[in-house]
């Protein structure tokens, strides 16, 4: 219950009554509540929101020493502040209270006439009742795309239904800001992220201050798994944060050229870094320097079409697809105000039902930023990627046994999914109603149980998404109020703030202070089972961070060793010699006659237990080799062989075997060329 206002009166008698009298009505006043009950704040702003959960938060661990809690690993606090500032309406918190952090955007008032991203979103004319506290007739709400729904109350009554962990993706897009109609900042990038990781900890000491200080908030950023664990063991909500953005360091394409360099990704990683960032997504909706995207569908995907020309210069460009993964399929369906935005004389292409896949993958310089994560022990968002670019990430990240891979909302290739759970990576699921979600959830359950992994979801609140509609007041297994936590110790009832109180089975999920209600909805659905995956998910996604965090690079026994091959194209400009596949430079290669038969070897210098070898093929690859080990380069033995190779990054695992020499016999060409290898890497395990 919210707190009730105090005024200050100058007959002090008069008012010791009345609080006496609210005391004995609403039992301890929140200052003595706040001594025992470690959960209540002591300063609750008034008028404020109502929570409407009874009951101790849980603390500790289970009996396996395990964190328990759900993990929402894709949400945008303060995506209010992205776009230029008035995209998305209303604050997360606000020092000067409730009624200024949720009011509408300026120009949406008197009937959200100018609403226009409204009707953009969600069809009709974006008509609205513009007032939101304390009425919300209108917003926040399911199929509202351009309201708050992340005030910070709300987010306290989730973290109070049992989630543990919040990734807070820092977000915007420079192209949607410069064409919206409405805007009071800037549109780079790079300030939005820096303003909302300020913000993040802003709202940190805005909560610590209701609860008497530094540190004592429910609400607490972390940079470390060590970190995240004892807030959760203290029954606090640990909070990441992220970055999705599409031009990460400035690096976005005019042209296919990139507009920026290595320096600037180090220099960008860094930053991030320092301001606590610990994940990130390396292209998001437009194609850019470091990576293709996986396409949006429909009219939506035509007017995104449209903002990657206006980006880039360029429209997407497909091909047929290689292998069982595809992106999304674009369609020609029109997108006609999107398509105004063009320049005379041009036209969204068309594009083949059967070229389902972006033709562009991972660059070298995404691929030089991937590496740069890996070295500062990130984890990568891998959805939004295109399944060219995913597939080269997770061969590098196979090649180097790094776990840190994360797939947040549904947005992969589902073929992708046992390649993540094989490395140790983690997975949650987009805010489908509960019928969606858990059929998505059967699909992978068996999955899950093979690698012993919980499930996370992305709620993509202010994201821009949608989120779960009403089921209806008659639907079967509907949320029957008030209902207990998942954890049994909360009673959560209807939430209300101001004058208006949210029900999941009339309302949908309209805001963050609903996420309880839409997992009861779920377990009521789906039953237990899925629910319980869910509340492992804080423990699976903290075992993914931790062994980035502890993961160390094998040694490469083969960099700079000498090397011999069978041949070496001959070119009057640069050198193929063998040793350029060992030299450390992923801009250099090995390159054979163009023949079959042909082999690289290299000398270890010593007898060393050699396990893994990865072979970064130029396009010029070989369909069918064989890795051979020798300790005296005369008597060899075959360690492992393929048939059906494809290319670019291979990592052959075999039992450990001493070697002091590796050769790579080739037997097929894949190509019309020879066989060409940018760097040969041998390691131990």
């Amino acid at each position: 219950m919210a707190r009730i206002p105090y005024r200050r009166r100058k007959d002090v008698t008069v008012a010791s009554l009345l609080l006496l009298v609210l005391a004995l009505l609403l039992g301890p006043a929140p200052s003595s509540a706040a001594g025992t009950d470690w959960w209540l704040p002591s300063a609750r702003p008034t008028p404020d929101s109502q929570i409407n959960v009874t009951g101790e938060p849980f603390t500790g661990t289970n009996a396996q020493g395990e964190v328990r809690g759900f993990a929402d690993i894709h949400n945008h606090l303060f995506s209010n502040e992205a776009f230029g500032g008035r995209l998305i309406c209303g604050k997360t918190f606000s020092e000067a209270g409730i009624a200024d952090a949720l009011k509408d955007c300026p120009e949406h008032y008197p009937d959200g006439s100018l609403a226009i991203f409204d009707f953009i979103t969600n069809g009709g004319d974006g008509k609205h009742d513009p007032v939101g506290y304390p009425t919300f007739k209108d917003w926040p709400a399911h199929d509202s795309l351009t309201h708050q729904q992340n005030y910070y109350a709300w987010v306290e009554r989730a973290w109070r239904g049992g989630q543990r962990v919040m990734v807070n993706d820092l977000v915007t897009n420079g192209v949607i800001c410069s064409v919206y109609f409405f805007k009071d900042r800037s549109c780079d990038e790079m300030t939005s992220i820096r303003l909302q990781a300020k913000l993040s900890y802003d709202l940190q000491a805005y909560v610590d201050k209701m609860y008497g200080g530094t540190g004592k908030g429910w609400f607490r950023i972390v940079t470390d798994s060590a970190q995240a664990r004892q807030v959760i063991e203290q029954g606090k909500l640990a909070v990441i944060l992220g970055v999705e953005t599409s031009e990460p360091f400035g690096c976005k394409m005019i042209l296919d050229i990139a507009q920026c360099s290595k320096a600037d990704i180090d220099k960008g990683l860094d930053e991030l870094y320092d301001l606590g960032v610990r994940s990130m997504f390396l292209c998001h909706k437009f194609d850019n320097a470091l990576c293709g995207v996986r396409f949006d569908s429909g009219a939506l995907g035509t007017a995104i079409n449209v903002g990657q020309f206006l980006s880039t210069g360029t429209f997407w460009k497909t091909e047929e697809c290689t292998g069982p993964q595809h992106d999304n399929p674009i369609g020609n369906a029109a997108a006609a105000d999107a398509e105004a935005k063009l320049p005379a004389g041009v036209d969204v292409p068309s594009y083949a039902a059967g070229a389902q896949c972006n033709v562009r993958g991972l660059t070298d310089l995404g691929e030089y930023a991937v590496r740069g994560m890996m070295k500062r022990k990130m984890m990568l968002e891998i959805d939004h990627m295109s399944v060219k670019a995913t597939g080269r990430v997770l061969d590098i990240f196979e090649a180097e046994s790094y776990p840190g891979v994360l797939s947040s909302h549904s947005w992969m290739d589902m073929d992708w999914t046992e390649r993540v759970y094989g490395l140790g990576g983690f997975i949650g699921q987009y805010m489908h109603g509960s019928e969606g979600f858990i059929a998505e959830a059967d699909r992978t359950e068996a999955l899950r149980d093979r690698y012993g992994v919980g499930y996370g979801y992305g709620t993509d609140m202010n994201g821009v998404g949608g989120w779960p509609g009403p089921r209806g007041a008659d639907a079967p297994n509907k949320v029957t109020y008030p209902f207990k936590s998942v954890d049994g110790g909360s009673v959560i009832d209807r939430q209300t703030t101001g004058q208006r109180t949210w029900d999941l089975n009339t309302d949908g999920a309209a805001h963050y202070g609903l996420v309880p209600d839409w997992i009861e909805d779920i377990r009521r659905v789906g039953g237990q089972e899925v629910v319980d995956d869910l509340f492992r998910g804080a423990e699976s996604y903290l075992d993914t961070w931790g062994d980035s965090e502890r993961h160390q690079s094998a040694v490469n026994l083969a960099n700079k060793v000498p090397a011999a091959a069978s041949s070496a194209e001959w070119n009057p400009f640069t050198s193929y010699a063998p040793g350029r596949a060992v030299d450390g430079d992923r801009g250099t290669r090995w390159a054979s006659d163009w023949s079959d038969d042909q082999w690289l070897r290299v000398d270890l210098g010593a007898t060393h237990r050699v396990g893994r070898v990865t072979l970064d093929w130029e396009r010029a690859y070989a369909k069918s080799y064989r890795i051979e080990l020798s300790t005296d380069g005369t008597s060899w033995r075959t360690a492992w062989s393929t048939a059906s190779g494809d290319g670019g990054l291979d990592t052959a695992r075999f039992t450990g075997t001493p070697a002091r020499y590796v050769r790579v016999l080739g037997l097929e060409r894949g190509t019309q060329w020879g066989y060409s290898l940018h760097e040969v890497s041998v390691h131990s395990n």
